[in-house]
């Protein structure tokens, strides 16, 4: 994928931008979030959308700003940055998180939004004794368990997620900021997002179970949930053809081209 769509670095941001002549759709990435969880997306959309993966800089951060706010600040900063008027968002985990504070704060910059696996309400941590450092089949089975088919984890995202744990400066980062997204809940305000919202949910997702997709098609008013049979916390990767096809319906239908 590093071929197809490499990485721009412009500024002081770091992002992939398919430049497709389409509206803007930007994905935003979890706590592990490697870029080849968009690799599906990236290429099913290119050819009607400008897909936008801006890397979101959880590890570069000054310790004291590691936190969701800092993250939303960032992309706020990136979408002035490119100029663009008005987005689609797309936020996977804690990418959706920061999405929807993104929204609330954008209310007029954003379209539509899609949360999948989305935190903001509830999630699991991965227990007390993460992380294990140095105990790379504890870190293989904690992967594994993100999805409901164990072989969707490769071992190049079973050695990325194990080389952040063993970089002790990148675990105090994911630490603070999943603490963050734990103190940030949103449900008080889920009412005030009031763009198009589509929810895509993995039905054994264990990290954000499907009663919090539930739970956030509750909250805000006339949200779309679909829900994936034999799939966990990352759609996008595990059953990429229909979520794409859910995702382009959804997007096809209120392009405001369209």
């Amino acid at each position: 994928m590093k071929q197809e769509f490499p990485v721009k670095v412009d500024g002081n941001f770091r992002y992939i931008e398919t430049g497709g002549s389409g509206e803007v759709l930007v994905l935003l990435h979890g706590l592990f979030g490697a870029l080849s969880n968009f690799e599906g997306i990236l290429r099913h959309l290119s050819p009607t959308h400008n897909v936008v993966v801006p890397i979101l800089p959880i590890y570069e951060m000054p310790l004291l700003q590691v936190s969701v706010k800092g993250l939303v600040e960032h992309v706020q900063h990136f979408v002035e940055f490119k100029g663009f008027r008005k987005v689609h968002v797309l936020g996977n985990s804690l990418g959706g998180h920061v999405a929807i504070l993104f929204t609330l704060n954008n209310p007029d910059r954003v379209s539509t939004l899609c949360l999948t696996g989305s935190s903001g309400l509830y999630e699991s941590a991965m227990g007390n004794t993460f992380p294990k450092r140095g105990d790379y089949e504890y870190i293989r089975k904690k992967t594994q368990e993100t999805f409901y088919n164990p072989d969707v984890a490769t071992k190049a995202l079973i050695d990325e997620v194990y080389g952040i744990v063993n970089d002790r400066s990148k675990v105090i980062r994911v630490l603070a900021t999943a603490k963050s997204a734990i103190r940030h809940n949103v449900g008080d305000r889920l009412y005030q997002i009031q763009c198009p919202t589509l929810l895509i949910w993995g039905k054994e997702d264990i990290v954000t179970p499907v009663f919090v997709a539930h739970k956030f098609n509750d909250l805000i008013a006339g949200s779309e949930l679909h829900v994936l049979e034999k799939c966990g916390h990352a759609p996008m990767m595990e059953l990429p053809d229909a979520f794409n096809e859910i995702l382009f319906a959804f997007l096809r239908k209120h392009d405001e081209a369209a």
